[in-house]
């Protein structure tokens, strides 16, 4: 696999968390607590290789520029706009949603858990969204 296919692999990674997570949130709302903590756990093993995957990519190949025109730009760095720090504030509010799970504190993990899954969906949904959009829609990127 070269560095330029990575960008598919960690947007499939994402996409694979995006559903363990949805997955997670319908099997704790039926009670079931055993596959709430497998699909989670699975979201996180997925989002660990996205970024993993999402870093070394960029450390690679560098920064990328949106080649669409038009209106697809405003609308494109609207969504990066939103995606970029709502996905730097999703890690440490996941890792603050986990720990009191992990120390068996429900109460402060459902907590927190009501702020912190919204904006993971959010920002694992744009992320589709925004590969979409540079790599395949509009793409391929320009290198800066």
């Amino acid at each position: 696999m070269t560095v330029e296919e990575l960008p598919k692999l960690y947007t499939l990674f994402n996409a694979c968390a995006l559903i363990h997570i949805i997955l997670g949130l319908v099997v704790i709302k039926k009670g079931l607590r055993s596959a709430h903590i497998a699909s989670m756990v699975i979201a996180l093993l997925f989002s660990t290789a996205f970024l993993g995957c999402y870093l070394y990519y960029h450390y690679h190949a560098g920064h990328v520029k949106f080649a669409g025109e038009g209106m697809s730009r405003p609308i494109y760095f609207t969504i990066l706009f939103t995606h970029i720090p709502l996905a730097v504030l999703n890690l440490p509010m996941v890792i603050m949603t986990v720990v009191p799970a992990l120390r068996q504190r429900f109460d402060k993990h459902k907590r927190m858990a009501k702020w912190t899954v919204p904006i993971w969906l959010y920002v694992s949904f744009t992320g589709i969204i925004v590969y979409m959009m540079c790599y395949v829609w509009y793409g391929p990127p320009i290198r800066a």
